[in-house]
This record gives structure tokens, C-alpha cells and sequence, in this order.
């Protein structure tokens, strides 16, 4: 298959998703079999970051191809803090680009990119599930279970934790009474094999491609499962994160905030076990999904010319640093992402009836969800617009090239709940985080993997802080994020660096530019 050729696109995604769930990570206890023989027969990518680790703008920056303070959808509409609710029209969405290529659009699950506007606005085919989480009142799915028989939601044994006013805390966890079959993730996946079926039918006979995602919104909190996923797997043979021993000394003060609004000293040890317990259970719930679309696309005979790719809008913390959720604090655990990617044409990649690729393939350059929606395009021989802010990963893919692939990534954070203002610089050694309203980090993440110690101001650090600055400042210059303002106030971004952004001021003082 050569460079524009056309093949069908496959997009399966998660929300929240930890990528040390997967066994194809290193998760030794959490069963993940379907997403284990993506990445064993296609690539796996070591080093996936999320732009920034909040659904609505991660999954904006998904449609549109530019970074969040581009597209300016800040925050889920759940918890708006003033920003907008819905996209613009400066940045068209990829699917104008291949609807007038030709192809099919479907949109399956979570949409999460406006309030109002839902796929088919964007040119998909495809009902408007809204929200944040399992719409189980959905007219399209109560259809579904009562077409079928099947009972509808009913909720048992909640897990909740308690607020610092001795309030009942945010649900986190309970037991489903519905079989598989009546879950909101095995509907989804129902769902996306009809469409399936329908567009290799049509295929068949008008030649047409299709772009085709299925969107779950698990294994997103809070982890409402059947019995046999919900107790699947033993909590004693859960180890706790090693970052549970977060002490927030010389942290922003906020994440020790944010640990009380998620009870985390409110639930003891076993408690925080049987919770990581019940997310892998509905890790694996997904994978068997994720098995069932795969072996759809098998039976249809697409595997050979469809591109499956697999990733998360973000990771959750589930224990880690003291924190649930996700919200204000740029740790790896929300901003590390799964994504396997199995393309026609790669070298060494098996279609799923074939033999797999021994090991997979696995690369560590720095890529972001920025990255795939050229990839998405460039899949469909289509040219990538000038203003994106990601690039084609098909080099790495087909053929290992990391053409211009920086070797660092950075990632950027408005709020949730409340405006908070980060930017963050990570590179394969080190990390450092700005953040106007609370205190720096910087973390060595060679000695300190797991970042419990801040090294910001230990002097031992300055000349890595003082590159890390720079750098960070220059990209966001070069982008045009302002944020860079803020850090002209830093001294070790560099004096020279500081009097030409000066320069830049005077340059444009009175044009309004300022």
C-alpha cells in the first residue's frame, strides 16, 4: 500500500485510561488480550502524551488538529469556569476534509467536544451521547435493552469516600446489576460492529473508505461494573502506587486540596486496593470490546486495508500522588496515554488472522494526540493544513523515520473546577512545570521516577531548570501561546531571551498587539 492510498481508518478510544493498565506496558495482573495483540501486531508507542489532560479540550485538539489554547475549548462544560462551550469555526474539523475526499463518517460513544453541537453537526453519522460519563438514560440505549430484554441500570454497593465537612464524597466505584451484554461499553461496541457491517457492505459496492471511532467513556470513575469484572481481579494481589506516599511537601498547595475533594485519607489501604482492583476490571470489560470490533473486522475481511489505532484523551490518577480523577497536577499518570497503532503497508505488521510481528514494534519518540489527526488525513493520501500543530506519524509507521520529532513534549493545562493556568516541559530525563498561581516543579525522573520530590529551587538544578525554561519559553513563543508572558518575569529563561521579547514589545507598542 503505497503513501495515498486510501485506507480505512479505525479509531478505538478510551477516556481516563492509565497506560500501566495494559499488559502490553507491563502490567502483569490486569488481562488486556485484544489490545496485547494490537500492539503485537502493529506499533506500539512508549512516549504518548495527551496535550492536556481534560476531555472536552484534548478531544477539541482530536477534531481540530491544533492545541487547546488555539481552539480555546478550555474546559468540560460539566464544570465550566467562563470559557466557551463550543468549538469556533476558525479550525474545520479533519472530517470536512475526508467527507469530501470521499469517505464515510461514524462516531460511536462519548462525543465531550461541545454542549449542544455532537457529531453530526461535524459530519458524522452517529446519535449525540453527551457528557462525561455513561448517558444510561439515553433514548438510543434504552432501545437497545428493551429491544432486547435486557434490565436497565441499577446501581448496588457504592463506594464513596468522605468529604472534609463529613459529607458524603463524589462516587467512586459500585456494582452493576445488569449482565455484560446490558452495559453501556458492550452497547457501544454493538453499535460500531453494525456500523462496520454497514460500510463494508456499501464498500462492496461503490468502492467508498470509511473513518470509523468508537469513543467508550470508561474506564473513566466512577467504576460501575458488573459482578464478574467488578470482583474479577483479587485486590490482594494489587500493589499500591509507590507515589501513595506523596507527603506534598514543597508541591502546590492545590494538589493537597484536590486530595481532600477526592477523600483520599477518608478510605484506608484495602479500600484504595479493591478501587484499583474494580479499574482494572474495567480495563478489561473494554478490551473484551475491544476484541469483539477486531474480530468483526476480521470476519468482514477489512483487516488488510483498515489503519487501527488505539489510544485515551487522558490517564487518571487512582491513588496516585494521594489524587483521583484528574484536574490540576501535570504528573505522568494523567499525561502519559496509551497508543498502539497497526497500519496497512507498515513494515512487519500481521493482519489479526495472520502471525504477529513477535513482540510488536515499539517506539519512544515523543508524540501527541496532535499528532493523529494528520495521521488520520495523511492515511487518506490527503495533505495535512499548514496551521496544524501535530505531524503525519506514517514516517514512524511504515517506515521508523522520526522526521523533525523533538526530544521533548509539552503540554498545557487551563483549568477544571476552577481557572489554573499550567505549562509543562518533559524530556526523557526531566520534567518542569510552570504554574502562575502556585509553586514550580521540577522533577529528575531518572533518581525520581514516580515525581514525589520537587527539585525546583535546589541549586544542584539550577542548569537544568535554567535549560528546561528557555526551552520552554522559545516553544511558546514560536507557537504563539501567550502563557510565555508570564515567564518573562523568570530570569532563567535567559537574558537574552528576555530582551527580545522585550524587543518584540517595543517593536509592536501602540499597534495593538499588547
Amino acid at each position: 500500500m503505497t503513501g495515498g492510498s486510501r485506507s480505512n481508518v479505525l479509531l478505538l478510544m478510551t477516556d481516563q485510561h492509565r497506560l500501566d493498565t495494559l499488559g502490553c506496558y507491563g502490567n502483569e495482573v490486569c488481562e488486556t488480550p485484544a489490545l496485547d495483540g494490537l500492539a503485537a501486531s502493529g506499533t506500539r508507542f512508549e512516549h504518548c502524551y495527551t496535550p492536556t489532560a481534560i476531555c472536552t479540550p484534548a478531544r477539541a485538539t482530536l477534531l481540530t488538529g491544533v492545541l487547546p489554547f488555539r481552539h480555546t475549548l478550555l474546559a468540560n462544560y460539566e464544570r465550566n469556569v467562563g470559557y466557551r462551550e463550543e468549538l469556533g469555526g476558525r479550525f474545520p474539523p479533519f472530517s470536512e476534509a475526508l467527507a469530501d475526499a470521499g469517505y464515510r463518517l461514524g462516531h460511536v460513544g462519548k462525543w465531550h467536544v461541545g454542549k449542544e453541537n455532537g457529531p453530526r453537526e461535524f459530519g458524522f453519522d452517529g446519535e449525540h451521547y453527551p457528557g462525561w460519563g455513561n448517558p444510561v438514560r439515553h433514548p438510543d440505549y434504552l432501545r437497545y435493552l428493551a429491544d432486547r430484554g435486557l434490565p436497565e441500570f441499577r446501581l448496588r454497593s457504592e463506594v464513596r469516600g468522605s468529604f472534609p465537612n463529613g459529607q458524603p464524597g463524589n462516587l467512586l466505584a459500585g456494582v452493576l446489576e445488569q449482565p455484560v451484554e446490558a452495559t453501556f461499553e458492550y452497547f457501544l461496541a454493538e453499535r460500531t460492529i453494525e456500523r462496520l457491517r454497514s460500510y463494508a457492505g456499501h464498500r462492496r459496492t461503490d468502492g467508498r473508505p470509511f473513518f470509523l471511532a468508537c469513543h467508550w467513556f470508561g474506564p473513566h470513575l466512577p467504576y460501575c461494573l458488573p459482578e464478574s469484572y467488578y470482583h474479577r481481579y483479587d485486590p490482594a494481589a494489587v500493589e499500591l502506587p509507590a507515589s501513595m506516599a506523596e507527603t506534598f511537601d514543597g508541591k502546590p498547595r492545590v494538589q493537597r486540596h484536590y486530595s481532600a475533594h477526592w477523600t483520599f485519607d477518608s478510605l484506608p489501604p484495602d479500600d484504595w486496593r479493591q478501587l484499583i482492583a474494580a479499574y482494572w476490571g474495567y480495563v478489561s470489560l473494554i478490551d473484551s470490546q475491544v476484541g469483539r470490533i477486531l474480530r468483526a473486522l476480521e470476519e468482514l475481511g477489512m483487516a488488510d486495508d483498515t489503519a487501527v489505532l488505539f489510544t485515551a484523551d487522558h490517564g487518571e490518577f487512582t491513588g496516585s500522588h494521594r489524587l483521583h480523577d484528574k484536574g490540576p497536577a501535570m504528573y505522568d499518570d494523567i499525561y502519559r496515554i496509551p497508543l498502539l497503532a497497526r497500519v496497512p503497508g507498515s513494515a512487519g505488521a500481521a493482519s489479526a488472522a495472520g502471525a504477529a510481528w513477535p513482540g510488536g514494534r515499539v517506539d519512544d519518540s515523543f508524540v501527541t494526540l496532535a499528532d493523529l489527526t494528520p495521521t488520520f488525513l495523511d492515511l487518506a493520501g490527503l495533505p495535512a493544513p499548514a496551521y496544524f500543530d501535530g505531524a503525519s506519524l506514517l514516517p514512524l509507521l511504515r517506515e521508523g523515520r522520526r522526521p523533525d520529532r523533538a526530544d521533548h513534549v509539552v503540554a498545557e493545562f487551563h483549568g477544571h473546577h476552577f481557572p489554573y493556568p499550567q505549562r509543562m516541559i518533559r524530556t526523557r530525563t526531566h520534567k518542569l512545570v510552570v504554574s502562575p498561581a502556585d509553586d514550580n516543579e521540577l522533577y529528575d525522573l531518572t533518581a525520581d521516577p514516580h515525581e514525589l520530590r520537587n527539585r525546583y529551587h535546589d541549586q544542584a538544578f539550577a542548569e537544568v531548570r535554567r535549560e528546561l525554561l528557555g526551552t520552554l519559553y522559545r516553544v511558546l513563543r514560536e507557537r504563539g501561546d501567550n502563557f510565555y508572558h508570564w515567564m518573562t518575569s523568570m530570569y532563567d529563561v535567559g537574558e537574552k531571551t528576555y530582551d527580545a521579547a522585550l524587543s518584540h514589545v517595543d517593536d509592536h507598542a501602540g499597534k495593538g498587539s499588547e
